[in-house]
C-alpha cells in the first residue's frame, strides 16, 4: 500500500496544510480517507479529479468532509464529456443529507446520489476494492468511525477524530502504520471523548505495538513539536508528524 498525506491540519486549514485527507493506493485502486477544508485543491497534486475509486468519510465535521461539496460540482458538471460513473462514498448515517444541506443549492434533493453511491458505515469488516477494511465506532461528539485497512499482508489504521477508547486500541493492534490524531496538548486540555493528545497517541501506539506512529490532525494553534516529544516519551518506535506530501510505502 502507498499512503500520501494530502492534508493534515486539524479544525481548520493552516498556512501550510489543508484539513484531513489521506490517499491510500494499491493495485491501481485509489481510496481517499476524508476530504476536509482545502483538500480538493491539494488532491490534484497527486491524482486526477476523476481518478479516485472510493471515498471514506470518518465523520461529518466540516474539517473532514466539507470539500465533498466542491467535489460534487466536479462530478455533477464535468467539463469535458459525460458524467462519470457514481463513486462509492462510505460515511456515517445521514451523509447524503449533510452534504446536501452544506451545499445548499443542489439541483434536486437527490442530486448528490446521482454522482455519489452512498454506503452507511456500521462497525464491521468488508472490502473496498482490493482492501480488506474494518471499521469501528469511536468516541467523538458526532458518530465517528476509525478504519483499519489491510492489503498484501500490510496494515494501516486511521483514527479519524476520537478520545481514548478500547475500539481504537483494537483497530490499531499490530498495525504497520498508525495514522493517529493528536489535537490536544498533554496537561493543557482534558476533555473526555473528544480528542487525543500526543502522549495518549504514544501510549496507544505502545499498547497496540504498532510499527510506526504518524501524528496528524494537529490544529494550527497547537505546538506540534510538543505533541511529538510527548508521544516519543512513551512510544519507542518510529514516530513523526504528518506533513502534506509525505508518502509512506506500507
Amino acid at each position: 500500500m502507498k499512503l500520501t498525506v494530502v492534508g493534515c491540519s486539524g479544525s481548520f486549514p493552516s498556512a501550510g496544510s489543508a484539513c484531513s485527507s489521506y490517499l491510500v493506493e494499491a493495485d491501481g485502486f485509489r481510496l481517499l480517507l476524508d476530504m476536509g477544508n482545502g483538500a480538493l485543491g491539494e488532491l490534484q497534486r497527486y491524482v486526477g479529479l476523476y481518478d479516485l475509486n472510493a471515498i471514506f468519510l470518518s465523520h461529518l465535521h466540516a474539517d473532514h468532509c466539507i470539500d465533498m461539496c466542491a467535489y460534487f460540482v466536479v462530478r455533477y458538471y464535468p467539463h469535458d464529456g459525460g458524467r462519470p460513473a457514481r463513486i462509492p462514498v462510505y460515511g456515517p448515517d445521514g451523509t447524503e443529507q449533510r452534504l446536501t444541506t452544506a451545499h445548499a443549492d443542489t439541483p434536486s434533493d437527490h442530486a448528490m446520489s446521482e454522482v455519489f453511491d452512498f454506503h452507511t458505515l456500521k462497525p464491521g469488516s468488508f472490502d473496498i476494492g482490493p482492501f480488506s477494511v474494518r471499521t469501528e465506532k469511536l468516541c467523538h461528539p458526532v458518530e465517528t468511525f476509525g478504519i483499519r485497512i489491510e492489503h498484501g499482508g500490510s496494515s494501516l489504521t486511521y483514527s479519524g477524530d476520537t478520545g481514548t477508547c478500547e475500539a481504537l486500541d483494537e483497530l490499531a493492534e499490530g498495525a504497520d502504520l498508525f495514522l493517529c490524531e493528536a489535537s490536544f496538548v498533554h496537561g493543557k486540555e482534558d476533555i473526555p471523548d473528544l480528542h487525543l493528545n500526543g502522549r495518549e497517541a504514544g501510549e496507544l501506539a505502545a499498547r497496540a505495538q504498532v510499527g510506526r506512529l504518524v501524528l496528524t490532525h494537529i490544529p494550527p494553534w497547537t505546538d506540534a513539536d510538543r505533541n511529538l516529544a510527548d508521544a516519543k516519551e512513551v512510544f519507542d518506535g518510529p514516530t513523526e508528524l504528518a506533513v502534506p506530501g509525505a508518502v509512506y510505502e506500507i
